[in-house]
């Protein structure tokens, strides 16, 4: 299992007009959190798309337990619990304060471009996963 956790402040254009976080916006606290997440272990999203490869999103779902405000500042936890094969799940924990407010998922296929299919991660992402689930 390997985690990382994206720290983020709440933008005042992220609520709506009660001051509260509008929902979709929680899914963009999850890519900043898969990318950061990416980032830790020296693999970057750009990298894998220069080289032909995309990883579109499959699945999302996200839970609410409670409100985010303007200026909040926040915690997103993404955890990858498995080696991924032509998928690739992230499990998100959003707390402020140390205080779960939000949880999900996405699902993502890594998608090779030239061929127009699902196709096998890249070797690089296994080869740094790989340490986490032996």
């Amino acid at each position: 299992m390997y985690s990382h956790t994206a720290h983020i402040k709440v933008r005042y254009g992220e609520t709506d007009k009660m001051g509260v976080v509008y929902h979709s916006h929680y899914i963009e606290y999850y890519e900043v959190a898969r990318t950061e997440c990416m980032r830790s272990l020296g693999f970057s999203y750009k990298a894998m798309e220069e080289s032909g490869i995309i990883l579109p999103v499959t699945k999302v779902e996200s839970k609410y337990k409670e409100s985010l405000h303007y200026d909040d500042d926040v915690s997103v936890k993404a955890t990858i619990k498995e080696m991924p094969g032509f998928k690739i799940k992230f499990y998100y924990e959003v707390s402020r304060d140390e205080h779960l407010v939000n949880e999900g998922f996405t699902e993502l296929v890594f998608y090779n471009v030239d061929k127009k299919r699902p196709c096998k991660p890249p070797k690089v992402i296994l080869d740094k996963l790989e340490p986490y689930f032996s």
